[in-house]
């Protein structure tokens, strides 16, 4: 997750584009944290409630449905979204850029 090397981060399981390094940013929270993925429609959203009562936004791949963590808003991060995507380092494969 500390990993400062730009290119583009995939979805592990079907290799659809899901982030850029260019939306990367350090949350201190021990996983990779996005501000925003690639496309709107590169993931779904789905509601989870396993930590009832607490309520958290589940993404997924929308190639594959595959897990990929959870998306948080409002936690006052300085990110143009105010939205810390915090994704699961094992769903992910970072593609370098080439140079």
């Amino acid at each position: 997750y500390e990993t400062e090397t730009i290119g583009v981060y995939k979805c592990k399981a079907c290799n659809a584009e899901l982030f850029r390094s260019d939306e990367k940013f350090h949350s201190g929270c021990g996983w990779p944290s996005f501000y925003a993925p690639t496309k709107d429609d590169a993931v779904i959203l789905l509601e989870d409630r396993s930590l009832a009562p607490r309520i958290r936004t589940e993404v997924r791949c929308a190639a594959c449905g595959s897990h990929l963590g959870h998306v948080f808003e409002g936690e006052g991060y300085a990110v143009p979204t105010d939205q810390r995507w915090c994704i699961n380092s094992v769903a992910l494969v970072l593609e370098p850029k080439s140079k």
